[in-house]
C-alpha cells in the first residue's frame, strides 16, 4: 500500500510539474505573439508597378472586388507609373465582360494596358494534338496536357509587355501578380513596403476558409520544407515560425499566396531572363509535380541575396467573408489570431515537430528525383523543394489529380 501510495504521489507531482511547464510555456507563447499582431499601414513610395493577373471563371470576385481594386491601385500609384496586363481564357461565366469593364476604366484614365480575352477553352486545349512538351502519359492510358506548364505559359504571356517596354527603354521597379482575391490598396502598399522594399519577392497570406491558409502548393519554409500545418503558426522551420510569431517578414524558400511582388531585375537579364516554367516532362512522368509559382523563386538568382519573404501583416481572401475574418480591425482586442487559436496552434505545432520527421515525408520525392537523374545525362532540377508526390493534368472543367 505504501509503495502504491508513493507511486500515486509521484505521478501527481509529475503531472503538476508538467502542468506548470505547459502553463509557463503558454504564457511565453502568448506574450511573444500577442503584442505584434496589430500592424501599421504602409507608406507610399514612388515606384513603377507592372500589375499582372490571369483569370478563369472569376466573374463574381472580378466584378465585386478585383476590377475596382485594380482601379484604386492605379489611382494610388499614379496613372503614369502603372501598366496592367491581364490574360483570361476559356471562361464560361461572364469574366470577359467584367474584364472588358476594367479595360474601359483604364482607357478612361489613360493607363496603358493589355487585356487579352481568349476564346480558347480548356476543352480546346486538351483536344489539340499533343505537342513536344507539356504532355504526359498518365495512368489512365492517355497522353494528357499537364496543368503546370499550361499555367506557366499563360503567366509568361502576361509578362510579354514588360519585355517589350524594356526594349523601348522603359523599366518597372516591381512586378505585382494579383490572384482572384479580395484586397485593399493598403494591403498592396504594405506588401511593397516589406523590408523597406528590399526583397527578391514578397507575398501575402491567402485564405479561402479561415483559419486555414490556402496556397499549400507554393509555400515552403526557410529550410525548403512544406508547411507543417495549415493553421497558425504554419511552419516547421524555427526561423520562419519565430518571424511569424513576431509579425515580422517571414523568410521562406517560396511563396505566392494571393499576391506577390517581385523585383524586376531578374526579368530584365540580358543573358537568362527569369520566366515561369514547369518541371521536365520526364520528371513529371515519375508522378512528381511542382508549382510554377514555386519554381520561379528557386530559379530567381535574387532569392539567394535579397530573399523571399511572406508578410503576415498582408492577408487577402478569396471571398469578402474570408477577407473580413482575417482582417478584423486595428485594435489589440481584434487581433487576427485569437488567444485560443494561438495557444492551441503553438502546442499543435510543437507536438507535430516532436512526433514527425520531414525526412520520411520527403523521401519519396528524393528517391524519384535520384531515379530521374540517373536515367539521363545532365539532368538537374534546381526546384526540388517545390516537388510533391502528385500528377496534375488539365481537364475540360478545370484540372485533376491522376
Amino acid at each position: 500500500m505504501r509503495r502504491s501510495f508513493r507511486y500515486r504521489a509521484l505521478l501527481k507531482r509529475i503531472l503538476q510539474i508538467v502542468g506548470v511547464l505547459i502553463l509557463v510555456q503558454s504564457i511565453i507563447d502568448f506574450r511573444r505573439s500577442r503584442a505584434p499582431l496589430v500592424e501599421q499601414p504602409g507608406n507610399a513610395k514612388p515606384e513603377k508597378i507592372f500589375i499582372a493577373g490571369i483569370h478563369w471563371n472569376n466573374e463574381k470576385v472580378l466584378r465585386e472586388h478585383w476590377v475596382p481594386g485594380v482601379l484604386r491601385l492605379v489611382k494610388h500609384f499614379g496613372e503614369d507609373n502603372v501598366y496592367v496586363s491581364v490574360q483570361e481564357s476559356g471562361s464560361w461565366d461572364r469574366s470577359k465582360e467584367a474584364l472588358a469593364e476594367l479595360d474601359k476604366g483604364l482607357e478612361m484614365v489613360g493607363v496603358r494596358k493589355k487585356i487579352i480575352l481568349d476564346e480558347t477553352t480548356h476543352e480546346d486545349e486538351i483536344k489539340k494534338p499533343p505537342g513536344k512538351s507539356g504532355w504526359i502519359q498518365t495512368p489512365r492510358g492517355l497522353k494528357e496536357l499537364r496543368r503546370v506548364p499550361y499555367l506557366a505559359r499563360l503567366r509568361n504571356l502576361v509578362l510579354e509587355p514588360l519585355y517589350e517596354l524594356a526594349q523601348a527603354g522603359e523599366h518597372f521597379d516591381k512586378v505585382l501578380f494579383i490572384n482572384d482575391v479580395v484586397f485593399k490598396t493598403q494591403d498592396v502598399q504594405r506588401l511593397l513596403d516589406t523590408r523597406d522594399g528590399d526583397f527578391a519577392a514578397a507575398c501575402s497570406l491567402d485564405f479561402s476558409k479561415p483559419p486555414l491558409f490556402y496556397d499549400t502548393f507554393a509555400l515552403r519554409d526557410s529550410e525548403g520544407h512544406d508547411t507543417l500545418m495549415q493553421s497558425w503558426p504554419y511552419f516547421r522551420s524555427r526561423e520562419s515560425r519565430d518571424a511569424l510569431k513576431a509579425s515580422q517578414p517571414v523568410p521562406v524558400t517560396s511563396c505566392w499566396n494571393g499576391i506577390v511582388a517581385m523585383d524586376t531585375a531578374p526579368f530584365y537579364s540580358s543573358t537568362n531572363p527569369l520566366h515561369f516554367r514547369g518541371t521536365p516532362d520526364t520528371l513529371a512522368a515519375l508522378h512528381l509535380e511542382g508549382s510554377e509559382c514555386c519554381l520561379i523563386h528557386t530559379d530567381n538568382p535574387l532569392s539567394a541575396t535579397k530573399g523571399v519573404w511572406l508578410n503576415p501583416n498582408v492577408r487577402v481572401g478569396y471571398s469578402q467573408r474570408a477577407y473580413d475574418q482575417v482582417n478584423p480591425g486595428g485594435s489589440s482586442a481584434n487581433a487576427w489570431v485569437g488567444t485560443a487559436s494561438m495557444l492551441h496552434g503553438s502546442w499543435e505545432n510543437r507536438l507535430l515537430r516532436w512526433l514527425t520527421i520531414e525526412w520520411f515525408q520527403e523521401s519519396t520525392v528524393r528517391r524519384r528525383i535520384k531515379t530521374w537523374q540517373t536515367s539521363g545525362e545532365g539532368r538537374i532540377e534546381t526546384g526540388a523543394a517545390c516537388l510533391i508526390n502528385e500528377m496534375q493534368v488539365l481537364i475540360a472543367n478545370g484540372w485533376a489529380h491522376v
